[in-house]
């Protein structure tokens, strides 16, 4: 019998766009102030987070533009699929980012969302934005590695 991990992270958004736009300085993990039919829609990966930001406001961390599709069976429970939610961090956390965000060209984006020991957890990330020619280095990177690794299969089945 295969041995299961205990709590596994369910990933339910990942933003590849941030990755792609950003050099992600450091990373935090957050919890998320849902409602319960929030929480029912994100367990069926109705979630985007590609538009989505994080201010610190007032000694809160709040995500902005994250959207959460409505719970089909949620009727008159459900809320506003773009509403602000808070993030559930330290406070020395929220202040040491708000401090790091403060730096000119640093933002701070979320990356992905999962679901960790039951709770819908965010990961969010100090990030300071790229530039064209540093867009252009990371695609032609990956297109050599993604070479490379065409090669040696090719090499390998040759052999085998």
């Amino acid at each position: 019998m295969a041995s299961k991990e205990k709590n596994p992270e369910k990933p339910v958004a990942n933003n590849k766009k941030a990755f792609h736009d950003y050099f992600i300085i450091e990373s935090f993990e957050a919890g998320i102030a849902l409602a319960g039919t929030e929480v029912k829609s994100l367990r069926q990966g109705k979630c985007s987070i590609k538009e989505a930001y994080v201010q610190v406001v007032n000694g809160e961390a709040i995500i902005y533009g994250m959207n959460i599709s409505p719970y089909e069976q949620g009727n008159i429970f459900n809320k506003d699929p773009l509403r602000p939610r808070k993030l559930l961090m330290h406070k020395s956390e929220i202040m040491k980012l708000y401090g790091e965000a403060q730096q000119q060209g640093y933002t701070i984006m979320p990356l992905k969302v999962y679901f960790k020991h039951q709770k819908a957890k965010v990961e969010i990330g100090l990030a300071k934005g790229k530039k064209l020619y540093d867009k252009r280095e990371a695609i032609a990177k990956k297109d050599m590695k993604r070479e490379a690794e065409r090669a040696m299969r090719e090499r390998n089945s040759r052999y085998n």
